[in-house]
């Protein structure tokens, strides 16, 4: 059971006239609480983006980019790239943008919405980066396919659409499963601030 939650039962079991008292400390809890949430979601989008970006100088890329460039995917890879760049940006502007709102708020539904809002905000991130890397590795197999064509069976074909779907699907599992630990974990938390001031307003 954590502070937050030893806050209220302490409030509801109290006496009567020091309700109004209780309820601003269990507030301030709660906005503390969200606030230091918040802040942790944009530090890890922080370095969840240095680290990812920091692999093109440890893995060497040239191979890759030359396949794609057999493929005919070059300019895809380069454009879908800087669009991806974009949004991530974008989102993370956001986190930013979401943790200076929820520490500056002053009224409970005011803070139930932004914390609605930062929870819309990272499993929208989520999905954007699950659906990013579906989309590559389903368009460099329809390439790659394309490319090979000639040399190819029904039969290869077909095996090699199977095995693209079965590695599609467990990378994404494993990174979904990355997101829950990372991200779910927080918005767990958040979300147990939410019911709480939820509470504390149909108290009042």
């Amino acid at each position: 059971m954590d502070l937050l939650e030893n806050y209220k039962k302490a409030w509801v079991n109290q006496p009567e006239g020091t309700d109004k008292l209780s309820s601003l400390e269990i507030y301030k809890l709660a906005h503390s609480k969200s606030s230091s949430i918040v802040k942790w979601i944009f530090i890890i989008g922080i370095l969840e983006f240095v680290i990812l970006n920091s692999l093109y100088f440890i893995i060497d890329m040239d191979e890759a980019y030359a396949e794609y460039k057999k493929m005919g995917l070059e300019n895809f890879i380069f454009y879908t790239q800087i669009a991806a760049y974009g949004i991530l940006l974008y989102f993370l502007v956001m986190f930013y943008l979401n943790y200076k709102r929820i520490s500056t708020t002053d009224a409970t539904r005011t803070l139930m919405r932004k914390i609605l809002k930062t929870r819309k905000t990272v499993r929208n991130y989520v999905l954007f980066n699950l659906s990013y890397m579906a989309l590559i590795m389903i368009v460099v197999t329809i390439a790659s396919i394309n490319n090979n064509f000639d040399d190819l069976n029904n039969k290869q074909i077909f095996l090699i659409i199977i095995a693209t779907l079965i590695a599609t699907l467990l990378i994404l599992g494993v990174l979904w499963l990355f997101y829950q630990l990372l991200y779910g974990f927080l918005l767990r938390k958040l979300n147990r601030n939410y019911k709480e001031l939820a509470k504390l307003g149909e108290s009042n």
